[in-house]
């Protein structure tokens, strides 16, 4: 069977080099085309040799167009705006798309599953393995708990990150809400200041820590009386997403439309 040829989007950045480099050492895929924001200083550059995998020939390109005609899918650690027009052209092509960007708002997502109905998307706060166990446990003791135990989720991430919370923590927070049965907006507290008077019943709290070179550590506290239950994850490298996310290529090649997460990916199932 041929290789899976994939687009990588934000391919000059952290993620996208680190993608790059993960498909040159994974068997059964290959890198079609990078692709970067307009006037980005890395078009033209060979997406290969800046990864630090050697040259490939593989320019980076500010249009993505092309490359979805001859691709089989998608990995995209971009931006918003990115990622919805990605998920266009992908169901426009008829080709898995796998995001891994965070910061997406209602509307954006109302797109990407309009998109999903053409084309098979997986989309997840976090592609790691561990992260989404996390988020199953996390499911499970919310329902198991109940709303008498106060859920407070921290998470720290490095310095130059954009978005809080970030895509896991929200992510966690789903899974909460999802255990107690209730709506996440609804039941999100963010922001504590001043005088806030006493914690809400039932909320689910976010406190978001920057600094450093973080990776990504998440902490999900169940505060009852007398005790807490804490679940955790340290992420320490990086490539962990990088090598989750062609795991969903794969298992997204030739899969029929629709909106996907990683527990379809990782067989986790809704029970």
């Amino acid at each position: 069977m041929a290789d899976m040829r994939l687009i990588v989007t934000g391919a000059a950045g952290r993620m996208g080099r680190m993608l790059i480099k993960a498909i040159a050492e994974t068997p059964g895929v290959t890198l079609a085309a990078a692709i970067e924001r307009t006037g980005a200083a890395a078009i033209g550059a060979d997406a290969s040799l800046l990864a630090g995998v050697g040259a490939s020939g593989i320019k980076i390109s500010d249009d993505p167009l092309p490359a979805t005609l001859v691709a089989d899918g998608i990995v995209d650690f971009s931006a918003p705006a990115a990622s919805v027009e990605m998920a266009a052209l992908a169901a426009q092509a008829r080709i898995a798309h796998v995001i891994g960007t965070t910061g997406l708002a209602e509307a954006d997502l109302v797109k990407i599953a309009a998109a999903a109905h053409h084309a098979p998307i997986v989309r997840s706060g976090n592609m790691s393995l561990g992260v989404n166990l996390l988020a199953r446990l996390v499911r499970d003791a919310a329902r198991a708990l109940g709303a008498e135990y106060d859920v407070e989720i921290v998470e720290m991430h490095h310095r130059m990150k954009v978005d809080a919370p970030s895509g896991t923590a929200l992510m966690l927070g789903q899974a909460a809400a999802d255990g107690r049965a209730v709506e996440l907006k609804s039941h999100s507290e963010r922001g504590r200041d001043g005088i806030t008077g006493p914690r809400k019943p039932g909320a689910i709290g976010f406190a978001s820590l920057r600094g450093g070179t973080v990776v990504g550590d998440h902490s999900v506290i169940f505060a009852g009386d007398g005790e807490r239950v804490v679940l955790s994850h340290h992420a320490e490298d990086r490539s962990l997403f990088a090598r989750g996310a062609l795991k969903a290529a794969l298992w997204a090649h030739g899969r029929k439309p629709g909106l996907y997460s990683m527990a379809d990916v990782l067989g986790f199932g809704e029970a």
